[in-house]
């Protein structure tokens, strides 16, 4: 009995390992959002139970995703590419609203041996673009996300290929490659598949559902659609017609259309119905569009890498963050003008940024400085800006601007050095006319003011005018020093004149004293007349005496105690009043008498 009871237990235990493997697998077997809106509807978020769906994969994966305008039966393709009813499989609706939001997978993948390899294939719903309630910045995440991610792209149109369908997918393209390269910034992903990311884009298929193509194939239509615009004239318009054309150079010759047509008159209850109520040859399409997925199905590849669902899902992660976190144009407004808004934001940072020096100054330091502010304003730019392709003008635009502002800047900082360097040169040439006009000339003391104008200027004129000004005051000093030792020599023997003069005054009318006024008249003869009739004056100026004469002078006039050119007139009236006082005194104490004998009278000998 206990046996049996064991047994029992053990075939129970089994069971429920088996019922719940089962039930697993069964759970799988459903439509699982991966990605939905966030509550404003501008952005997207990852839902885990559908990623769970993808990361137990072990085998290489590809994604088919299903792209197009709301309403055009994507989901139900879907389900008739996979064979399922629409309870089973995504949600069919019939309203005016959409009925799939975000992007939802099939939890099963269909299992396909391609190359000789295991691949899983997994088949994505896509919210349909242009739906109302939601911005075009949202449409183009959907687009862009589905686009980067699937190794298939079904654009799935209705009737016909409009010019809004072309834009739209160049836009969804150009955005997938711009993210593309924008992930690749991020470290973990990098180091997760052992290199960079590259941009390989997805397997285009054009699905056109119309009955009829009027002696055209739908191939003919979608190349025809696709083909540049002749544009001999210029225009402008076509010129961006064409522009849109080239971005999707990028898909190469990754593309396929197929004309798929209507399954039958009454669309709303498609989903009641089997395939013998349907239309035989859309039946008999639907058939061949399996085959042509499946024949251009390829594992979806990362840098030449497969990945399996753990390193599918990461990527996934990885593009969707860059997405989100990327500020983007939306299909409204062109990537020009986007550009041009990020391009202005650059340039009054480089502007605001170079406000900030001080002008002037020298030409080397203002071209490291806008060197530096430059580079940090095509950082911003090379981190912000849209589009590979329209970056390069715009890169080239933001330089030109660049330029424009620098080139102000250089001409401010021009006018800014000329006009110090211009008052520093006047500032030293009034110095310099201040010391030609000494009253008691002194060569050290202009040797002083030299130095210093010549110090100040050196250290205050900066920038790019200081060569031009350095040259004109050079010369300008070299003048005046010239100019003032040529007119030294002459000015001192003058004062020398002057000074025998005034002994003579002083010796017959002040002091009184013969010798004093003898010696006076003696040096006025000498310099008048004795180096005027046998001697020149430079061979004065090159005499010994003259050099000695000349150090007592230089020490007398100019010292670091004394600067008697400063003081010479307050000395002078000191001096007056000091005489004036003792003569007075000597006349009051000893009364008025002569100090030389041959200015006495008979009376004064007398008494």
């Amino acid at each position: 009995m206990k046996f049996f009871n064991g047994m029992c237990f053990n075939f129970f235990f089994v069971f429920c390992v088996l019922a719940s493997d089962s039930f697993s697998f069964d759970n799988f077997h459903q439509t699982f959002p991966i990605v939905e809106p966030d509550p404003g509807h501008t952005k997207l978020r990852l839902v885990r139970e559908g990623l769970e769906a993808i990361e137990r994969i072990t085998t290489p994966i590809a994604a088919v995703a299903v792209i197009g305008p709301y309403r055009s039966g994507k989901s139900f393709l879907l389900n008739q590419l996979l064979s399922l009813s629409c309870n089973e499989g995504f949600g069919v609706g019939h309203m005016r609203d959409t009925k799939t939001k975000g992007i939802w997978i099939w939890g099963t993948p269909i299992e396909l041996d391609i190359d000789g390899g295991k691949t899983s294939v997994f088949y994505l719903d896509t919210e349909g673009f242009e739906s109302i309630g939601k911005s075009n910045v949202y449409d183009d995440r959907i687009f862009s996300l589905a686009t980067i991610l699937s190794s298939v792209l079904i654009y799935n149109l209705p009737e016909t290929i409009r010019e809004a369908d072309i834009s739209q997918l160049s836009f969804a393209v150009e955005i997938a490659e711009e993210f593309y390269g924008r992930s690749n910034s991020n470290y973990s992903f990098q180091n997760f598949l052992g290199q960079d990311v590259a941009f390989e884009p997805a397997k285009l298929l054009w699905l056109i559902q119309r009955d009829f193509l009027q002696g055209t194939s739908v191939q003919e239509m979608v190349n025809e659609a696709l083909r540049r615009v002749p544009n001999s004239d210029g225009d402008a318009n076509i010129d961006k017609v064409n522009q849109i054309r080239d971005s999707l150079a990028v898909m190469g010759d990754n593309n396929t259309a197929f004309s798929l047509p209507q399954p039958h008159l009454h669309r709303t209850k498609l989903c009641d119905m089997k395939d013998v109520e349907l239309d035989p040859d859309y039946v008999n399409k639907r058939e061949q569009l399996k085959e042509v997925v499946a024949s251009i199905i390829r594992p979806k590849i990362v840098q030449g890498k497969f990945l399996n669902g753990k390193e599918f899902v990461l990527f996934f992660e990885q593009i969707l963050d860059a997405l989100n976190q990327g500020e983007i144009p939306s299909t409204g407004s062109l990537v020009e003008v986007f550009n041009k808004g990020i391009l202005e934001r650059c340039l009054k940072l480089y502007t605001e940024q170079m406000a900030i020096i001080v002008l002037p100054m020298q030409g080397e330091s203002l071209q490291k400085a806008h060197g530096q502010q430059r580079d940090a304003a095509m950082e911003v730019f090379g981190e912000q800006h849209f589009g590979r392709r329209h970056a390069r003008k715009s890169v080239d635009q933001l330089e030109a601007e660049i330029e424009k502002v620098y080139k102000d800047i250089r001409l401010a900082n021009e006018y800014q050095s000329s006009k110090l360097c211009e008052a520093m040169y006047t500032r030293c040439e009034d110095k310099m006319d201040e010391l030609q006009a000494l009253r008691l000339p002194s060569i050290a003391k202009f040797n002083a003011g030299f130095l210093q104008c010549n110090q100040s200027f050196e250290r205050e004129c900066v920038g790019p005018s200081n060569s031009y000004y350095q040259q004109r005051m050079m010369k300008m000093l070299g003048k005046s020093k010239s100019l003032f030792i040529k007119e030294y020599n002459q000015r001192l023997l003058k004062w020398l004149v002057v000074f025998s003069l005034v002994m003579v005054v002083l010796g017959r009318f002040v002091i009184k004293f013969f010798l004093v006024e003898l010696g006076a008249w003696i040096l006025f003869v000498f310099l008048e007349t004795y180096t005027r009739m046998f001697w020149s004056d430079d061979w004065l100026y090159f005499n010994p005496v003259w050099n000695s004469f000349l150090a007592t002078w230089e020490t007398l006039v100019y010292n670091p105690i004394l600067d008697l050119d400063r003081w010479a007139i307050p000395i002078c009236v000191v001096a007056a009043i000091v005489v004036v006082n003792w003569r007075c005194y000597r006349r009051m104490r000893h009364g008025p008498r002569w100090s030389l004998p041959v200015y006495r009278n008979h009376k004064d000998r007398s008494n």
